[in-house]
């Protein structure tokens, strides 16, 4: 498969969003595009979850105003330790391989979230993994309303429940101090397929599941339902139609919108070749 970046803008040019674009031949490829859809959560532990996810961001105005600052929103990112590391998709950085530098949204305790520095770490653009670190580290102090997720590297099955979890604002031009909003969705695990994420480089497995996929949503972790840890992040909306979908339909079972992620597994090995270390489950 190979696919192109692009990057959508809105009516007064600004960068809003990122995506997925695939090369000519779709009937010959999978494609996907990025982000999701609110949902049921089932025995996650939902607090967590809220608050180990942030926003990616891009601070556009110079000074804040009553609102905070107005930025441009590109995907989702998840806390894995208390040192302030976290990991997204690495897509989600593609705008600002050519200037910029990423930022992300973290909430307070008592106060409006605030945009703090996220320094890139790694990337590994051939399974689409990125490790971010927070500047300040916002788990030192009180100030902020911070949490881990734990990545779970085992591998899921055929039929397992899942939760995706990610945070999107709520409007077009959306500010700092604006309450972001919070997208669950609940669904199962029905295929895996491989494909190429990079033109150039090699296959990676993804996890093909029952729901649909929204912009915004890329970056997203992928929770188990039982354990609430993370066994997967989100890549984008799976365009080709899955094995496991087909059987579905020839038996009569409703059809649904398919989405993908890429296993967590690429990610913590990247953080193992680092050095980096992760939270052992839930706090």
């Amino acid at each position: 498969m190979r696919i192109w970046r692009f990057q959508l803008r809105d009516s007064k040019g600004l960068v809003a969003l990122a995506g997925f674009l695939c090369a000519a031949a779709v009937s010959a490829f999978a494609a996907l595009t990025c982000a999701g859809q609110a949902g049921t959560l089932a025995s996650v532990q939902t607090n967590t979850a809220a608050t180990a996810i942030c926003p990616i961001v891009y601070p556009i105005d110079e000074n804040s105003s009553a609102h905070g600052y107005q930025y441009a929103f590109y995907g989702n990112a998840f806390f894995i330790n208390r040192d302030g590391y976290l990991i997204t998709a690495a897509h989600v950085l593609h705008s600002f391989r050519t200037g910029g530098e990423p930022h992300i949204l973290v909430q307070r305790a008592e106060a409006p979230p605030q945009m703090l520095k996220a320094e890139v770490i790694l990337e590994d653009r051939e399974h689409d993994v990125a490790v971010l670190r927070a500047t300040p580290n916002p788990f030192i102090g009180t100030a902020y309303r911070v949490s881990t997720l734990a990545p779970d590297a085992t591998a899921v099955s055929r039929g397992e429940a899942i939760v995706v979890a990610a945070l999107r604002p709520k409007r077009r031009q959306p500010h700092t101090y604006e309450t972001e909003l919070e997208d669950r969705s609940a669904a199962s695990v029905i295929d895996f397929q491989n494909s190429v994420l990079e033109k150039g480089l090699g296959d990676t497995e993804l996890v093909l599941f029952n729901h649909d996929v929204i912009l915004g949503q890329s970056g997203a972790p992928v929770l188990a339902a039982g354990s609430g840890e993370v066994v997967a992040f989100i890549e984008g909306q799976w365009l080709r139609p899955a094995a496991g979908l087909a059987v579905d339909m020839q038996r009569g079972q409703e059809a649904h919108s398919v989405g993908a992620a890429v296993p967590i597994r690429y990610a913590v090995s990247a953080l193992r070749e680092k050095g980096i270390a992760w939270e052992a489950g839930p706090r």
